[in-house]
C-alpha cells in the first residue's frame, strides 16, 4: 500500500518560508497530477497548489504568487516552497493525488504566528 509522508513543517514568524517535503514509497509522482492540500481548524481540506498531468501548475488564490510546487521524481518527492507566510497559512499539509485517491499521510504542521 502507498504510503505518503510529508514533513517540513514548524512554527514560523508572518513573512517567513518554509519548504515542505513530500515522500511516497512508490513511484506515483511522476507523470500524475500530485499536489499539496491543506486542512486549517475547523475547515475542509482544501487543494492549494498541484502539477496537472500536462506539466502546467496550478496555485489556489489565496497562495499564488507566495508559494511553489516541484517534483523530484528520482525521489519520489513533492516539495512546497512557502515564502511570505501568513497567519492565514496555518493549517496542516498534506500531499496526495489529484484527485486525493491514496490514502492521506500524517501531514505536517504550519504554525504561522508572532
Amino acid at each position: 500500500q502507498v504510503q505518503l509522508v510529508e514533513s517540513g513543517g514548524g512554527l514560523v514568524q508572518p513573512g517567513g518560508s518554509l519548504r515542505l517535503s513530500c515522500a511516497a514509497s512508490g513511484d506515483i509522482f511522476s507523470s500524475l497530477s500530485v499536489g499539496w492540500y491543506r486542512q486549517a481548524p475547523g475547515k475542509e481540506r482544501q487543494l492549494v497548489a498541484r502539477f496537472r498531468s500536462a506539466g502546467t501548475l496550478w496555485y489556489s488564490e489565496p497562495v499564488k504568487g507566495r508559494f511553489t510546487i516541484s517534483r523530484d521524481n528520482t525521489k519520489n518527492s513533492i516539495y512546497l516552497q512557502m515564502d511570505g507566510l501568513k497567519s492565514e497559512d496555518t493549517a496542516v499539509y498534506y500531499c496526495n493525488r489529484y484527485p486525493a485517491i491514496l490514502p492521506w499521510g500524517q501531514g505536517t504542521q504550519v504554525t504561522v504566528s508572532s
